[in-house]
């Protein structure tokens, strides 16, 4: 064989290898589930279910609203009617629906209606938003096993799912980011940043107040 057959030969391989590759990634998001759920700080619920068994990718962005393609300034002003959100995506073989509101309730203040934590204002307010009627029936059973737990009435919503908007870049992951940045105490990592943030919201704080060691995400 000439070294033009085996670079025709290896291209071919190369392709195919590739083909496959595309394929097995194609089915893999197929079998992936997509659960929308609002927590108040998008950054936060990012980081506590990107830690959770099952959950490949979670992906901050905004819903609820009416304004089309909205952006963080008019979101968190008010003027877009959208929720802080994420896009959970999940493998249901690992994970049911029913497991991950489970774990979503636990990870916020559902007693709260004007927003979470030190995060105030209608973009920050609570809510699970369902595609299907798989999701609303496991997310009305988990609102009603809360409430039974609590013993008090659950303010979180369960809302019909309309158009998810990926948020801006510089929000996804921002809880692991390493880039340096400004901030009123000076230059920070991201990541710390980040940390210094959700404690001095009371995030943890406050959840471990009302769920205790059910909390799943409290870091001791």
């Amino acid at each position: 064989m000439n070294r033009s057959d085996i670079l025709r030969t290896l291209t071919l391989a190369g392709g195919i290898a590739a083909a496959t590759v595309m394929q097995t990634k194609t089915a893999q998001a197929e079998d992936l589930q997509k659960i929308t759920v609002a927590g108040g700080c998008f950054w936060c619920v990012e980081s506590d279910f990107e830690s959770v068994d099952g959950v490949s990718e979670v992906i901050s962005g905004y819903t609820g609203g009416t304004t089309e393609n909205p952006d963080y300034r008019n979101v968190t002003g008010g003027s877009s009617g959208h929720y802080e959100a994420v896009e959970i995506q999940f493998d249901r073989d690992q994970i049911t629906e029913r497991q991950i509101y489970d774990l979503f309730f636990r990870s916020i203040d559902p007693l709260d209606a004007g927003g979470q934590f030190c995060d105030r204002g209608d973009s920050y307010r609570t809510a699970i938003f369902t595609a299907n009627p798989t999701q609303l029936e496991a997310a009305e059973a988990a609102k009603a096993a809360a409430e039974t737990e609590l013993d008090q009435s659950v303010v979180t919503p369960i809302l019909e799912l309309a158009t998810f908007y990926e948020a801006e870049g510089y929000h996804q992951n921002y809880y692991r980011g390493e880039q340096r940045i400004v901030t009123r105490r000076g230059i920070k990592i991201q990541s710390d940043a980040y940390a210094f943030y959700r404690s001095a919201c009371g995030r943890d704080q406050r959840v471990e107040e009302i769920w205790g060691s059910d909390a799943p995400f409290i870091k001791h």
